[in-house]
Protein backbone atom coordinates (compact mmCIF):
# COMPACT_ATOMS: atom_id res chain seq x y z
CA UNK A 1 0.00 0.00 0.00
CA UNK A 2 1.03 3.81 -0.98
CA UNK A 3 1.10 6.29 1.26
CA UNK A 4 -1.78 9.10 0.86
CA UNK A 5 -0.45 12.35 -1.05
CA UNK A 6 -1.27 15.26 1.73
CA UNK A 7 -2.78 18.07 -0.01
CA UNK A 8 -0.72 20.71 -0.90
CA UNK A 9 -1.17 23.86 0.54
CA UNK A 10 0.00 27.41 0.12
CA UNK A 11 0.33 30.63 1.66
CA UNK A 12 -1.54 34.27 0.33
CA UNK A 13 1.56 35.55 -1.44
CA UNK A 14 2.06 32.23 -3.34
CA UNK A 15 -1.57 31.88 -3.99
CA UNK A 16 -0.98 35.49 -5.74
CA UNK A 17 2.25 34.90 -7.80
CA UNK A 18 0.27 31.88 -8.78
CA UNK A 19 -2.68 34.14 -10.39
CA UNK A 20 -0.60 36.52 -11.93
CA UNK A 21 0.29 33.71 -14.73
CA UNK A 22 -2.25 31.55 -14.87
CA UNK A 23 -4.13 30.78 -17.70
CA UNK A 24 -7.32 30.49 -15.19
CA UNK A 25 -9.22 31.85 -12.18
CA UNK A 26 -8.59 30.33 -8.77
CA UNK A 27 -9.80 30.94 -5.47
CA UNK A 28 -8.11 30.78 -2.31
CA UNK A 29 -9.39 29.30 0.68
CA UNK A 30 -7.25 29.09 4.09
CA UNK A 31 -4.38 27.59 2.17
CA UNK A 32 -6.24 25.74 -0.75
CA UNK A 33 -6.50 26.53 -4.46
CA UNK A 34 -9.61 25.87 -6.51
CA UNK A 35 -9.77 26.28 -9.69
CA UNK A 36 -13.22 28.17 -11.26
CA UNK A 37 -15.33 26.76 -14.01
CA UNK A 38 -17.39 28.27 -16.47
CA UNK A 39 -21.04 29.73 -16.15
CA UNK A 40 -24.03 29.00 -18.28
CA UNK A 41 -25.65 31.18 -19.60
CA UNK A 42 -27.78 32.23 -17.75
CA UNK A 43 -26.06 32.57 -15.07
CA UNK A 44 -23.80 35.35 -17.53
CA UNK A 45 -27.52 36.88 -17.93
CA UNK A 46 -28.29 37.72 -15.07
CA UNK A 47 -24.49 38.48 -13.67
CA UNK A 48 -24.50 41.30 -16.41
CA UNK A 49 -27.81 41.83 -15.49
CA UNK A 50 -27.13 43.35 -11.96
CA UNK A 51 -23.73 44.66 -13.17
CA UNK A 52 -24.97 46.71 -16.14
CA UNK A 53 -28.08 47.90 -13.34
CA UNK A 54 -25.46 49.15 -10.75
CA UNK A 55 -22.69 50.93 -13.50
CA UNK A 56 -26.01 52.38 -15.21
CA UNK A 57 -26.81 54.17 -12.12
CA UNK A 58 -22.74 55.27 -11.15
CA UNK A 59 -22.16 57.03 -14.33
CA UNK A 60 -20.40 60.32 -13.83
CA UNK A 61 -19.53 59.43 -10.34
CA UNK A 62 -16.27 57.93 -9.15
CA UNK A 63 -16.65 57.35 -5.41
CA UNK A 64 -18.25 53.82 -5.81
CA UNK A 65 -17.37 51.50 -8.77
CA UNK A 66 -18.97 47.91 -9.89
CA UNK A 67 -16.87 44.99 -10.81
CA UNK A 68 -17.97 41.85 -12.18
CA UNK A 69 -16.17 37.93 -12.29
CA UNK A 70 -13.24 38.80 -12.79
CA UNK A 71 -12.14 41.31 -10.29
CA UNK A 72 -10.86 39.82 -6.91
CA UNK A 73 -11.74 40.34 -3.36
CA UNK A 74 -9.56 39.66 -0.62
CA UNK A 75 -10.97 38.80 3.43
CA UNK A 76 -9.80 38.47 6.01
CA UNK A 77 -6.50 39.96 5.42
CA UNK A 78 -5.40 37.53 2.48
CA UNK A 79 -7.10 34.79 4.43
CA UNK A 80 -9.21 34.35 1.12
CA UNK A 81 -9.92 35.50 -1.78
CA UNK A 82 -12.67 35.23 -4.26
CA UNK A 83 -14.24 35.98 -7.04
CA UNK A 84 -17.67 37.16 -6.71
CA UNK A 85 -19.97 37.39 -9.77
CA UNK A 86 -20.57 41.38 -9.29
CA UNK A 87 -18.95 43.79 -6.36
CA UNK A 88 -19.81 46.89 -5.66
CA UNK A 89 -16.85 48.81 -3.67
CA UNK A 90 -16.94 52.46 -2.55
CA UNK A 91 -13.23 52.86 -1.50
CA UNK A 92 -12.14 54.47 -4.16
CA UNK A 93 -9.62 53.28 -7.27
CA UNK A 94 -7.84 51.10 -3.86
CA UNK A 95 -4.15 50.23 -3.57
CA UNK A 96 -4.20 47.19 -5.55
CA UNK A 97 -5.64 46.36 -9.08
CA UNK A 98 -6.38 43.33 -9.23
CA UNK A 99 -8.37 42.99 -5.87
CA UNK A 100 -10.65 44.76 -3.16
CA UNK A 101 -11.05 44.55 0.12
CA UNK A 102 -13.84 46.73 1.44
CA UNK A 103 -17.07 46.12 -0.58
CA UNK A 104 -20.70 47.46 0.07
CA UNK A 105 -22.28 44.71 -1.90
CA UNK A 106 -21.54 41.13 -3.45
CA UNK A 107 -23.77 39.03 -5.64
CA UNK A 108 -22.96 35.56 -6.36
CA UNK A 109 -25.21 33.60 -9.27
CA UNK A 110 -25.38 30.26 -8.30
CA UNK A 111 -24.36 27.04 -10.03
CA UNK A 112 -24.89 23.44 -8.92
CA UNK A 113 -21.18 23.17 -8.20
CA UNK A 114 -21.04 26.81 -6.26
CA UNK A 115 -25.17 26.74 -4.36
CA UNK A 116 -23.45 25.36 -1.45
CA UNK A 117 -20.13 27.18 -1.28
CA UNK A 118 -22.25 30.19 -1.85
CA UNK A 119 -25.07 29.49 0.64
CA UNK A 120 -22.42 28.40 3.70
CA UNK A 121 -18.50 28.98 2.99
CA UNK A 122 -19.33 32.26 1.37
CA UNK A 123 -21.78 33.32 3.17
CA UNK A 124 -19.95 33.33 6.49
CA UNK A 125 -16.88 34.59 4.92
CA UNK A 126 -18.56 37.65 3.41
CA UNK A 127 -20.95 38.23 6.07
CA UNK A 128 -18.11 38.99 8.84
CA UNK A 129 -16.41 41.66 6.05
CA UNK A 130 -17.29 44.95 7.83
CA UNK A 131 -17.99 47.32 5.00
CA UNK A 132 -20.46 44.57 3.68
CA UNK A 133 -23.79 45.78 3.54
CA UNK A 134 -25.88 43.94 1.24
CA UNK A 135 -24.97 40.00 -0.20
CA UNK A 136 -27.29 38.59 -2.43
CA UNK A 137 -27.32 35.31 -4.11
CA UNK A 138 -29.19 35.16 -7.52
CA UNK A 139 -30.58 31.66 -8.84
CA UNK A 140 -29.83 31.70 -13.10
CA UNK A 141 -32.76 29.63 -13.76
CA UNK A 142 -35.41 30.41 -11.62
CA UNK A 143 -36.55 34.49 -10.50
CA UNK A 144 -35.01 33.81 -7.30
CA UNK A 145 -32.95 36.05 -5.37
CA UNK A 146 -31.99 35.70 -1.40
CA UNK A 147 -30.54 38.69 0.27
CA UNK A 148 -28.65 39.56 3.62
CA UNK A 149 -28.93 43.30 4.31
CA UNK A 150 -27.16 45.04 7.47
CA UNK A 151 -29.28 47.25 9.11
CA UNK A 152 -29.00 50.29 11.04
CA UNK A 153 -27.87 48.21 14.10
CA UNK A 154 -25.41 46.25 11.96
CA UNK A 155 -27.22 42.63 12.59
CA UNK A 156 -28.10 40.66 9.56
CA UNK A 157 -31.38 40.69 8.12
CA UNK A 158 -31.97 38.18 5.12
CA UNK A 159 -35.29 37.90 2.43
CA UNK A 160 -36.43 36.59 -0.47
CA UNK A 161 -36.87 39.30 -3.44
CA UNK A 162 -40.77 39.16 -4.01
CA UNK A 163 -42.23 40.01 -7.59
CA UNK A 164 -42.85 43.35 -6.54
CA UNK A 165 -40.83 44.34 -3.60
CA UNK A 166 -38.02 47.14 -4.12
CA UNK A 167 -34.43 46.40 -2.25
CA UNK A 168 -33.24 49.80 -1.29
CA UNK A 169 -29.46 49.61 -1.60
CA UNK A 170 -27.64 52.41 -0.18
CA UNK A 171 -23.79 52.36 -0.27
CA UNK A 172 -21.71 55.87 0.30
CA UNK A 173 -23.49 58.08 -2.84
CA UNK A 174 -25.13 55.42 -4.15
CA UNK A 175 -28.85 55.22 -3.62
CA UNK A 176 -30.80 52.44 -5.72
CA UNK A 177 -33.91 50.16 -6.05
CA UNK A 178 -33.18 46.74 -7.27
CA UNK A 179 -36.35 44.87 -8.49
CA UNK A 180 -36.15 41.13 -9.86
CA UNK A 181 -37.21 42.98 -13.26
CA UNK A 182 -33.70 44.25 -13.44
CA UNK A 183 -32.11 41.20 -12.35
CA UNK A 184 -33.74 39.30 -14.96
CA UNK A 185 -34.74 41.53 -17.80
CA UNK A 186 -35.01 40.21 -20.84
CA UNK A 187 -35.08 36.75 -20.02
CA UNK A 188 -37.36 33.98 -19.85
CA UNK A 189 -37.36 32.49 -16.67
CA UNK A 190 -40.15 30.96 -14.94
CA UNK A 191 -41.27 32.28 -11.19
CA UNK A 192 -40.09 30.02 -8.28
Amino acid sequence: MGALKQPVTYTAAEYLALEQTAGFKSEFVDGYIYAMSGASENHNLVTLNIGSYLRNILRGQQSCRVFMSDMRLEVNAGQFYYYPDVMLTCEGKGDDPYHKRNPCLLVEVTSPSTKTVDYREKLRHYLAIPSLRYYLIAAPDVRKVEYFQRNANGEWESGILEENEILLIDCSSLQCGLQLRDVYADMDVPER
